[in-house]
């Protein structure tokens, strides 16, 4: 039986198969160097993105010497660009975040690492979004979600920093008690493959679960880098009717470019319309 610290090398071993392509921004400091915690600044970037659609900006935050949540990546910038121009990128897309007299659409981002994807969404759309990740990750977020407040109001948007790891009952409870979504969000979430099964079972338990009283969506952003991500694809596949709304052209350096899926529970949708009508 294999221990842990066998999987974590396998896992970081893994990191090291990524195309140079997936990489927005190259780690700058100094090999050999150890690093304190109150020397993170000296080793940080910031991105900014210029929102055309509100005629505004985000600013986003990297700390590269932490980890990959602490990144950004292309599924990442692909699903802004998105978000920014969903009226005349994707019917699909724009159909599902386009709420008139519905009140402000509630969003939760699985996976948020620095929090791009759900700050944009909230300036953007003017929604109420909840971004998620692992506890150690959770400063950074907050960091990035205060610095862009601003342009996060503009639209009368909103985010909320939570810590939630994949699987974790009492973190996915409190999450789910909190609030009721309309539309969860994800970007690169598909990557360990140690991890396919976690996602699933929070997936289901957002989606498919009792208390969901209405037909919830996931749209993921995904960049496919290894065959050994299709073992996750079908094993959705067995509670969620997946489809491929849009597909991005490829990056300098890579074949592929980024997709984005929709997962909606099998079955749901009926159960519904029934417990609706009655």
């Amino acid at each position: 039986m294999r221990n842990t610290k066998e999987t974590e090398r396998e896992a970081e071993d893994s990191d090291q198969e990524i195309n140079p392509c997936t990489v927005l921004l190259v780690q700058e400091h100094e090999e050999g160097k150890p690093e304190a915690i109150d020397d993170l600044v000296l080793h940080h970037h910031q991105q900014t993105f210029n929102l055309e659609s509100i005629k505004s900006a985000v600013v986003i935050r990297q700390l590269p010497s932490q980890g990959l949540s602490f990144q950004l990546w292309p599924a990442a910038t692909a699903f802004v660009s998105l978000l920014d121009r969903h009226d005349r990128s994707s019917t699909t897309l724009s159909s599902l975040l386009n709420r008139p007299h519905l009140g402000p659409l509630r969003i939760l981002e699985l996976g948020s690492g620095t929090g791009l994807v759900g700050i944009a969404a909230a300036a953007i759309l003017g929604a109420h979004v909840t971004v998620t990740d692992l506890s150690h990750v959770i400063p950074n977020l907050k960091f990035n979600a205060e610095a862009n407040m601003n342009a996060v109001g503009l639209n009368g948007g909103k985010v909320e920093v939570a810590a939630l790891g994949w699987g974790v009952e009492k973190e996915m409870e409190a999450i789910k008690e909190n609030d009721e979504y309309d539309v969860i969000m994800g970007s690169d979430v598909v990557y360990h493959d140690h991890l396919y099964n976690p996602l699933l079972q929070t997936l289901k338990y957002f989606l498919l679960g009792d208390r969901t009283k209405k037909e919830m969506v996931f749209v993921m952003s995904h960049l496919k880098r290894w065959k050994k991500e299709s073992v996750f694809f079908k094993k959705a596949k067995k509670d969620f009717d997946v489809e491929v709304i849009h597909k991005h052209d490829p990056c300098d350096g890579s074949r592929v470019g980024v997709l984005l899926y929709t997962f909606v529970a099998k079955n749901k949708k009926k159960k519904v319309e029934v417990a609706e009508s009655q």
